[in-house]
């Protein structure tokens, strides 16, 4: 409304009240003051029964913090790579025995899950038959009443390509109804893996329809980045990458914004204690912003690669 036609309307209201509406009226607005946290814990490793002699990796947690899925070639697993669930009854308790996912996982590889806003979708990498490429992107959706999941849907030829998706991370922009998920890719064009997103304005996603790929070029650099984790604002992504200047080979780095429509900040290496001179990668931030879980092959584990933790203060 424009200031003419706000004054006509409030000519009709008593003297003091409508000078008090102009006041605010032409107020500016104030901008949300940025969050900040303090420096990062030193990691803590999450520990049997949840890391195991073999390789586990890429954690993610529900919303709530009680339900924690990742990627473990543990045996009694269906393929390579299978996806595996813990649960706990608070997040001060102890994890319970993981338990293989049957109805997500395949004689193939199937890793790398992440979950939507809800946490009633998720997506994950699967080189299983009946992909547009080497490795793709697929969905589930969870059943009603937490009874499990649905037989995997893969995402579509218009996200995947013959090349290989992986390492997806979902981001809802609630403000502008766009979800977007970045996922890491080696289709023509990239350095290495590059950092991609697709995005839709579609409130199902079980059914919704993604465009393209696109380059992040701000967050990809000549080496190999691939997995990520957005903050739930929006204002903060986290990087799996071995680019130059890291602390060891695979490395987590992080990358700001002040606006979710501004373009990503260079990335930064945190350093240590967070990275090692070991590998670290595939960051999971918790709903609050306070706990990121990685995984990490520094020394202090139970295998090849454990899934680890860390805290920091919101400032």
């Amino acid at each position: 409304m424009n200031p003419l036609t706000l004054f006509k309307k409030l000519t009709i209201l008593p003297l003091p009240i409508a000078m008090a509406l102009l006041a605010i009226a032409g107020a500016p607005v104030l901008a949300t003051p940025a969050v900040k946290f303090g420096a990062w814990s030193e990691p803590i490793n999450v520990g049997p029964p949840i890391n195991t002699e073999y390789n586990d990796t890429y954690p993610i947690l529900t919303a709530d913090g009680l339900t924690i899925y990742f990627t473990s070639d543990r045996p009694g697993g269906l393929g390579g790579d299978d996806i595996w669930v813990s649960r706990r009854e608070t997040t001060d308790s102890p994890w319970g025995e993981p338990e293989n996912v049957t109805v997500l996982n395949s004689t193939s590889n199937d890793s790398l899950p992440t979950l939507s806003t809800s946490g009633n979708i998720m997506y994950f990498h699967s080189d299983r038959p009946g992909g547009c490429g080497a490795g793709d992107l697929w969905l589930s959706r969870a059943k009603p009443a937490g009874d499990g999941w649905t037989a995997p849907v893969n995402m579509g030829c218009v996200v995947n390509t013959a090349a290989t998706e992986i390492a997806p991370a979902f981001y809802a922009n609630d403000d502008l109804g766009v979800s977007t998920i970045y996922f890491g890719s080696n289709r023509p064009g990239s350095a290495d893996f590059d950092i991609y997103q697709t995005t839709t304005t579609d409130e199902d996603l079980e059914s919704a329809v993604w465009s393209p790929g696109v380059l992040v070029p701000e967050l990809s650099s000549p080496g190999r980045d691939t997995r990520t984790f957005v903050r739930r604002d929006g204002c903060e992504i986290f990087i799996t990458s071995n680019r130059t200047g890291g602390v060891g080979a695979l490395d987590i780095w992080v990358a700001t914004r002040k606006d979710p429509s501004d373009v990503w900040s260079t990335p930064i290496n945190p350093g240590p204690p967070l990275n090692s001179a070991a590998d670290d990668g595939s960051p999971a931030l918790s709903r609050d912003g306070t706990t990121l879980y990685f995984f990490s092959t520094r020394p202090g584990g139970f295998g090849r690669r454990d899934i680890w933790f860390t805290v920091r203060q919101r400032q």
